[in-house]
């Protein structure tokens, strides 16, 4: 099976008659699109009639984001293809041009007292209600037409720049371990390994390689988030926070209720470190360089192959839908798993909706059960594209939180079905329920950490560029109040502000809790399946197609779930708390 994705379905190359045209096309387009903006949404005269101009185009220029789609996705796997980086730079500066019509018909839409009689009297305006009742509400964030046109340009060679500069410090760092040189990728895979000596060895070589680009990586994001302050100040959000919430269609009050719920239960998710310290030898808070460290033996040994294999049978075990997608991916090489010199670390989904297909790049370690669990997971995120190709482009979007869901089911799918497989085998059992717990505790107690480190950098930068000591300073104190007890203080990673690449994404501030939300609300969508069998998959289907023309809580409401009710959170969080329980008591019979 071919672990390296195909791409010729999108181009053939740069020197592809049907890329250059493209490109050319899609200058005319924005050109044209513009000059129809200034022409025509100068005045409320006709309103219907633009709106529905308006939406028309804007679907259809959206084709031409398959430019840039192709440019990341080359860049993504191969950090030192500089003509991907020149095409990407140019795909950018041609989007720029996007802003003009964009800011116009907000403004345009500022001066419409009847949007909703409008809305009703049109099937196309009706079928994009949310789209143009979320652009009226975002309306009062949007600066004049010169002030936007100019961010968009300047974020090219600003935050976009930096970005690209980190993408490659650390894509092309070289690790020197026990006198070989290895990737990042590579070398944080090791943190898997059975053997103490090479995660312990493995763990000082990453700091210490990343210790020889911290200034420049401080830069980077000193930059970026210096970037993001200047911009919500100038549109007159609360804060970066309040900025993320409402472009993550996300209530306060959600956000809230889930963190007062997830501190409730830390003291509880702790107790799962302390006993998997125990399982490891030693009576005392796990150190940083063991968290990954496997527990137990999973008798199935997951090779590539075998992997694919057993995940579409699973995924075909809830739907059939879904199985036949999952087969359709591998067999069709939407994927990219091979570890290499130059390829970026950590998984994703990418969709391409242009063909109704999704493209998947992760770092896949032959043999292991964790790796194939990130491939359900960035398959999950395939599938909820699949599940909105026939919705217009603009209806397609959904928010950061909600964009969790999917993966995180269909990774829970996989992890239930291997637990029951081999609930008669001890040593296979408590090692699904680590790697089940290991990923819960990743994006709850991990993912907690990440969001109080960014909430202390937001606070700090507002004063000025922080040092890399700083930034370490920060990134070791969040743990240190996150994790409390449960992990050993003296070998807390400082430079995970380095490695974690959401943190130099402008336009993605926060992206932490978006995987809390996500892992919790998906726990509670399964146990809706649990409860309900097949009549909830087209529930579960419904409901994923929703989420690109519905808040978070309008979606969640379609499964009888209020995200707003604190108790909902401690039900999913009860769910893991039970696991921990059962690792602890399995546990005490293997290794006491």
């Amino acid at each position: 099976m071919n672990k390296r994705w195909s791409l010729d379905e999108l181009y053939l190359g740069f020197d592809d008659p049907k890329f250059s045209k493209d490109i050319e096309d899609y200058k005319k387009e924005i050109e044209n699109f513009c000059t129809w903006s200034k022409e025509n949404l100068n005045s409320t005269e006709s309103a219907k009639e633009k709106l529905e101009t308006f939406i028309n185009k804007s679907n259809e220029i959206a084709y031409y984001s398959m430019i840039g789609t192709y440019c990341r996705l080359l860049t993504a796997v191969d950090s030192e293809n500089h003509t991907a980086q020149k095409y990407s730079e140019t795909y950018q500066s041609i989007s720029t041009g996007l802003v003009v019509p964009e800011t116009a018909l907000i403004n345009f839409i500022k001066g419409i007292d009847n949007l909703d009689e409008l809305i009703e009297g049109s099937a196309v305006l009706k079928e994009h209600k949310f789209y143009l009742e979320e652009a009226k509400e975002h309306a009062k964030y949007v600066l004049s037409e010169k002030e936007e046109s100019a961010i968009s340009k300047m974020r090219n060679t600003g935050s976009g720049a930096w970005r690209t500069l980190h993408n490659q410090l650390t894509s092309l760092l070289v690790v020197d371990l026990d006198g070989k040189k290895t990737t990042l990728p590579m070398v944080r895979n090791m943190s898997q390994d059975s053997d103490p000596a090479v995660r312990k060895a493995a763990y000082e070589a990453e700091v210490a390689a990343l210790k020889t680009i911290e200034v420049s990586s401080a830069a980077c994001l000193n930059s970026i988030k210096g970037e993001v302050i200047t911009e919500y100040k100038l549109r007159g959000y609360d804060s970066p926070l309040d900025m993320t919430l409402k472009n993550s269609r996300m209530e306060s009050t959600t956000l809230e209720a889930m963190l007062e719920a997830i501190q409730e239960y830390l003291p509880e998710l702790r107790k799962y470190y302390l006993q998997k310290a125990k399982n490891l030898g030693y009576n005392a808070p796990l150190k940083y360089y063991d968290i990954c460290a496997p527990v137990g033996e999973i008798s199935m040994s997951m090779s590539y192959e075998k992997a694919a294999e057993y995940i579409v049978s699973k995924f075909t075990g809830f739907a059939p839908e879904l199985g036949n997608f999952a087969k359709h991916a591998f067999e069709n090489r939407w994927l990219d798993v091979e570890p290499r010199a130059g390829k970026s670390g950590g998984a994703f989904c990418s969709g391409v909706p242009q063909l109704k297909q999704s493209r998947i790049m992760s770092n896949f370690l032959e043999g292991s059960f964790d790796s194939m669990l990130t491939l359900a997971h960035e398959l999950g995120h395939g599938y909820h594209g699949h599940c909105l190709k026939d919705e217009s482009y603009l209806n397609k979007n959904y928010p950061m939180p909600i964009a969790e869901t999917a993966s995180t089911f269909c990774e829970t799918l996989v992890c239930e079905s291997a637990l029951k497989e081999l609930a008669g085998e001890p040593l296979s059992k408590i090692a699904i329920l680590e790697n089940s717990l290991l990923g819960a505790t990743q994006v709850i107690v991990d993912i907690f950490t990440r969001y109080t480190f960014e909430t202390w950098l937001f606070e700090n930068r507002v004063n000025g560029s922080l040092s890399a000591k700083e930034l370490n300073n920060l990134m070791i104190d969040a743990h240190k109040k996150v994790y409390g007890e449960g992990l050993d203080e003296t070998t807390i990673h400082p430079y995970m502000w380095i490695v974690k690449g959401h943190y130099y994404g402008a336009s993605r501030n926060f992206y932490n809790f978006p995987y809390a939300y996500g892992h919790l609300f998906s726990l509670g969508l399964y146990s809706k399946y649990l409860e309900e069998g097949e009549a909830f998959t087209a529930k579960y289907k419904k409901l994923l197609n929703a989420t690109g023309s519905n808040n978070l809580r309008d979606v969640a409401l379609m499964a009888d779930i209020d995200v707003n009710d604190i108790n909902f959170w401690r039900s999913s969080l009860e769910l893991i708390k039970k696991d921990v329980e059962e690792y602890i008591s399995l546990s005490k019979q293997l290794f006491s």
